[in-house]
């Protein structure tokens, strides 16, 4: 795994722990060990793993830390509470029993934005949010002596987990999804995430100075994260997030504090082998303005070419790729034929490895070769395949 380990007792951007509070982090599901490791890395103390969620328990510095550092999470909340509920009585009781002036003042805008449920006896997403939305404002009622709230103020928006009648809810700190470094303003067809890419990359050995290649890279995505790692540049580092706005929770030094501590460790003068390969020149012009965007332009080679003419002199390299898996019917005959000529090019270059994620079922018949590990990956509700083709370690055998 790419991480930069950070001894936040010893940097000179850590204040004193404040207050721990609980944060709750979604991620992909298949990727809970990725983050696991980003927030442990962080100095934060893991207090459950579960799918698609870590918890974990962090000073209110956590939040700007957690948004602007982690490469493979969602978003982040902070957890407000969990209870049990069968009926929408519960639910309601439950909701209005949580500490909700705690977090939002008086002029604050608060809705549920978001309710998910798994084997829970309430399922309903749109009468699970009115419920607790009313809940809510019974409870802010109560504390703060008023009938009316204008919601003029910052926004707090809530979700709600529910897993086997079990209600785990939390306020969201990040605003638009993390994946959403601002880099990225032209895509492709269908473009793979940022931080599905970033927890790509660190389930591989590869490190920057590593040779890396990916032949089908659309709009950039993966070179420009495995770029970001190499310079050690944090993906929140340039965009803003909801809990900005809450200075009531979060002093505003905390967010300069933590972009500070970012900057301190960029180093975008490493030398790199990172290189982006598209059929289509449109994309290659994309990929290169995307990563103009992100600052790394100059670490990273795009060129247009097909991937029947991926080759490389060296040896060692990695091959980190999202090859088409003929989302569209008419795509899907020539399948086959493309995962045969990545087989058959991979296969051509000395000692390298090769990782690939896919919804392609016949993936390794096609390649002509098994894969050494295969990861079941969830992107968003397709069930994908990370297919891992281990190379040796340069100057040994195995990897």
């Amino acid at each position: 795994m790419y991480l930069l380990k950070i001894d936040t007792r010893s940097h000179p951007f850590y204040n004193e722990p404040m207050e721990k509070l609980e944060y709750i982090v979604p991620c992909h599901f298949g990727l809970e060990a990725v983050l696991k490791k980003e927030i442990m890395e962080l100095g934060y103390e893991i207090v459950s793993v579960e799918d698609g969620r870590i918890t974990f328990a962090g000073d209110t510095q956590a939040i700007c830390r957690a948004n602007i550092f982690l490469r493979s999470a969602q978003r982040v909340l902070v957890k407000v509470g969990s209870f049990h509920a069968e009926t929408f009585e519960e639910l309601f009781q439950g909701t209005r029993s949580l500490p909700w002036e705690t977090y939002i003042p008086k002029d604050g805008k608060f809705w549920v934005a978001k309710a998910a449920s798994i084997k829970s006896k309430l399922f309903s997403p749109s009468d699970i949010q009115s419920v607790m939305k009313k809940a809510m404002v019974e409870r802010m009622k109560s504390v703060y002596r008023q009938d009316w709230f204008e919601e003029s103020g910052a926004s707090y928006p809530v979700r709600v987990f529910l897993m086997k009648d079990e209600v785990t809810v939390g306020l969201d700190t990040t605003g638009e999804s993390l994946h959403k470094r601002g880099y990225r303003k032209l895509t492709a067809k269908a473009p793979i995430a940022e931080n599905l890419a970033a927890a790509l990359i660190m389930l591989t050995p590869w490190r920057g100075n590593r040779i890396l290649v990916d032949p089908f890279c659309g709009s950039g995505t993966i070179p420009i994260e495995a770029a970001m790692m190499a310079a050690h540049m944090a993906p929140g580092m340039n965009r803003s997030f909801l809990a900005e706005e809450w200075r009531h929770i979060v002093e505003h030094k905390s967010w300069y504090r933590a972009v500070d501590e970012a900057q301190s460790i960029v180093n975008t003068t490493v030398d790199t082998d990172i290189q982006g390969y598209d059929i289509d020149d449109q994309m290659v012009s994309i990929a290169r303005a995307n990563a103009k965007m992100a600052g790394v332009d100059h670490m990273i080679h795009f060129q247009r070419r097909g991937v029947e003419q991926l080759s490389h002199p060296k040896k060692y390299g990695f091959i980190i790729t999202n090859p088409p898996y003929g989302e569209r019917l008419e795509d899907k005959k020539n399948l086959p034929e493309l995962y045969h000529m990545i087989g058959e090019r991979y296969m051509a270059l000395d000692s390298w490895s090769m990782y690939l994620i896919t919804a392609y079922e016949q993936a390794e018949a096609a390649i002509g070769r098994k894969a050494d590990k295969n990861r079941k990956i969830y992107n968003g509700m397709m069930k994908t395949y990370f297919y891992q083709f281990m190379g040796p370690k340069p100057g040994g055998s195995g990897r």
